[in-house]
């Protein structure tokens, strides 16, 4: 267990302390062995014993896949939260940035925004189906970014209920820790966000496949 992560969670709330602790204990097995939620939040290397906890991510430089041409590919892994930074740092490189009025020397703004990143990441790691085996993958494309999350949406969901922040937690007991290692508030907010801050972005409960399909749209034409 990372315990230095622990300490710096518990620190973050000394009010709610006691209780922390408390939940801390209860994500243990009985045979003192971490549990799901526990080992993904706080052990160093998760995957080890939890091979589809990482993040495949593959930056292409058309608007298709092609196993022999990619500009990077890489199988990000780690705890939640490390796992959070490295994939956000893996999309946020393989975007453009654009000058706008800024200094030559600048680096210029992302064309798609930091933030809807951050949210629908977020959203794919909190909410994702651990019980299917399979990794969260990330494609990025001359023309569009794809995130696609194991599970389908929970039954009474849909589309259009996400979008009003209608949610239904999946995964509770890592969604409540994980309001304190990483930007998400557990309100339903976090796909309202997103679209607020870019309203180019499709959802797809896709049932029959089993996953849940983010696309993003590159509106400004990419070369690489």
């Amino acid at each position: 267990m990372d315990s230095e992560e622990l300490l710096k969670i518990v620190a973050r709330d000394e009010d709610g302390q006691h209780q922390f602790k408390a939940n801390i204990t209860n994500s243990l097995a009985s045979e003192g062995n971490l549990n799901l939620a526990a080992a993904l939040l706080f052990s160093k290397a998760p995957y080890y014993k939890l091979p589809i906890f990482i993040v495949k991510a593959v930056s292409y430089p058309s608007k298709d896949i092609d196993v022999s041409h990619y500009i990077e590919s890489a199988d990000l892994k780690g705890k939640l939260s490390d796992l959070f930074q490295s994939t956000l740092n893996f999309m946020l490189r393989n975007i453009a940035y654009i000058q706008h009025q800024q200094d030559v020397n600048s680096l210029g703004e992302p064309e798609i925004p930091k933030i809807v990143f951050e949210e629908l990441l977020v959203n794919a790691l909190i909410h994702r189906d651990y019980l299917i085996s399979a990794p969260i993958r990330i494609f990025i494309f001359s023309d569009r970014i794809e995130i696609i999350s194991p599970g389908h949406l929970p039954n009474n969901l849909s589309v259009e209920n996400i979008k009003k922040g209608i949610s239904n937690i999946r995964n509770p007991i890592l969604a409540s820790f994980a309001t304190r290692i990483l930007p998400y508030r557990g309100l339903g907010s976090g796909i309202r966000r997103a679209l607020s801050a870019y309203p180019a972005i499709e959802l797809i409960d896709d049932r029959e496949g089993n996953v849940f399909k983010v696309i993003i749209a590159r509106e400004k034409k990419v070369s690489h």
